[in-house]
């Protein structure tokens, strides 16, 4: 029987195996190779002579800073925003909006460091609510949200000191995608400052992130194929449907200069790879969107170091933007610390058949349920039965015409529980691991023992399944031996727990497959 049980628990492994590799893609980012090697090791901004020489630029800290809470009217909406003005710095100052990244939606907790260190070197910084009603996990319009962004634009052009037509915008992250909208689609918008562009589509850079935290993490390489397989999956229509959003047709259309700022610590940004993109697609326009591009040695995705924005940054944006035009195209173009960017965030194949992600979550739900249907249908049954039978006075002989052969149930019951333990052991397990990687942690005994541990609770299925495939063909070689008596099911009861079992079970083995749980190499 050990022999048997054995050979069948294989089988099963092989062919789990072979399901799991064809129901979705492997991951193979390709190599970068194409790396940039900066011009000066200092990030300091070139050209600012002129502007040092007639009093246009200035250094963070040379003024006071005046803030005001003001009200941005958009289309049937308003936002707050915070609006700070250098005191004493005279008229005809730049202006500079700062766009939200995905980690902020009120003014009260983005860019404080930034928008204060700016302005005291003589920009007037407005920083507005993201406007919320409209965005939202599964939807979000990029081009709709930089017609809000322009409005304040629009308001900081009218405020008195800022020169109007010297009014720019400082994005951040997911903000980047929205910036080269804004300016292409208001041309007087006189700058742009990227910090931390993804540039690639967010699906792509969803997975370059996920990639790179879980080497970070040092997890094992058969984690790696739930990369594509959960970032590639399509949902409903309309939720998520900025996920394919392509920068490139705006970018194309820049025509004022623009600030690539990043940090070398950003694992989760191709960070060359969207340099060489942005200058590549700018000069488009004709070359008339000169690109300055500065990395930051250790900063991470916030341009941080250990909690602190760099100094250095608000330094030199205030002097970019000050000493323009002749900043815009001033040697070094690219300096600051040697970036290395170890992948490219590029297109991946999708899934397959699972790739929908109604069927993901309805695998798991479903096959849930399904444990349950059966089960309790019986239970009912059988209080149903027994109730009348007690009522009647007649004795009870219900029980033999619904039941389970010898050996069955607690088979059933072994499947029913390994698949669900396992399932919740997959899902805790990936938690654990995403919490290790958000905070850049490492811890072996999770990231190792963790995925070992699922895939026993995984290899437990297959066993006892195995066990169950043998005991139903005892079954069935008795009752072709003559025992009459002998049957893996009686009654329909009995028939619908074990065939919800088996279907739910199934389900939830094949969810398991899917994400790696059985990967052999294949």
């Amino acid at each position: 029987m050990a022999l048997r049980t054995l050979a069948t628990s294989a089988t099963l492994l092989v062919g789990l195996a072979v399901i799991g590799a064809l129901s979705g893609p492997d991951w193979n980012p390709m190599p970068f190779t194409d790396h940039i090697r900066p011009a000066a090791a200092s990030t300091e901004i070139g050209g600012t002579e002129a502007g040092m020489a007639d009093g246009r630029v200035h250094a963070p800290g040379t003024f006071e800073v005046r803030s005001t809470v003001v009200t941005v009217e958009l289309d049937g909406y308003e936002v707050s925003a915070l609006l700070r003005e250098p005191v004493g710095a005279g008229d005809d100052l730049p202006g500079m909006v700062f766009v939200h990244g995905a980690g902020t939606g009120r003014w009260t907790d983005a860019f404080p460091a930034q928008a204060e260190q700016i302005a005291s070197a003589g920009v007037v910084t407005l920083v507005p609510d993201k406007r919320l009603d409209t965005y939202t996990l599964w939807h979000r319009d990029y081009v709709a949200m930089a017609d809000d962004y322009l409005r304040s634009v629009d308001f900081l052009r009218d405020v008195d000191g800022v020169d109007p037509d010297n009014v720019g915008i400082y994005a951040e992250s997911e903000g980047t995608w929205i910036a080269p909208v804004m300016q292409a689609k208001d041309p007087r918008v006189s700058f742009t400052v990227l910090a931390s562009a993804p540039v690639v589509a967010p699906r792509w850079q969803a997975a370059f992130a996920v990639d790179n935290y879980l080497r970070n993490t040092r997890v094992p390489s058969q984690v790696f194929r739930a990369i594509p397989r959960a970032v590639g999956i399509q949902l409903p229509s309309g939720m998520l449907d900025y996920a394919d959003f392509d920068v490139t047709p705006w970018l194309e259309r820049q025509t004022a200069p623009v600030l690539v700022l990043y940090g070398t610590g950003d694992i989760s940004m191709p960070i060359e790879q969207g340099t060489r993109q942005i200058i590549a697609d700018t000069a488009m326009a004709g070359g008339v969107a000169p690109v300055t591009v500065r990395f930051y040695a250790g900063a991470d995705h916030g341009l941080r170091i250990d909690g602190a924005v760099v100094p250095d940054v608000s330094r030199d944006v205030a002097a970019w933007v000050q000493g323009m035009p002749e900043t815009a195209t001033a040697q070094p173009r690219i300096a600051g610390a040697e970036p290395q960017q170890l992948f490219y965030a590029s297109s991946f194949p999708r899934p397959r058949w699972w790739g929908n992600g109604d069927i993901i979550i309805g695998a798991v739900l479903g096959g849930a349920g399904l444990l349950l249907v059966g089960p309790l249908v019986w239970v009912v049954t059988s209080l149903v039965r027994r109730l009348r039978t007690a009522a009647r006075g007649l004795p009870e002989s219900g029980p033999a015409r619904h039941r389970l052969a010898p050996g069955i149930r607690p088979l059933l019951l072994g499947i029913s529980l390994t698949s669900v333990v396992t399932v919740v052991a997959l899902v805790v397990y990936l938690m654990a691991v995403a919490r290790l990687a958000l905070n850049y942690e490492q811890d072996g005994i999770v990231v190792q023992g963790g995925w070992i541990g699922v895939r026993l609770l995984g290899l437990a299925i297959v066993v006892v399944f195995a066990r169950f495939i043998g005991r139903v063909r005892d079954v069935r070689a008795a009752r072709h031996a003559g025992d009459t008596d002998a049957a893996v099911a009686v009654g329909w009861p009995a028939h619908l727990t074990l065939w919800t079992v088996l279907v739910g079970s199934a389900s939830l083995i094949l969810w398991l497959a899917y994400w790696g749980v059985y990967q052999l190499g294949i």
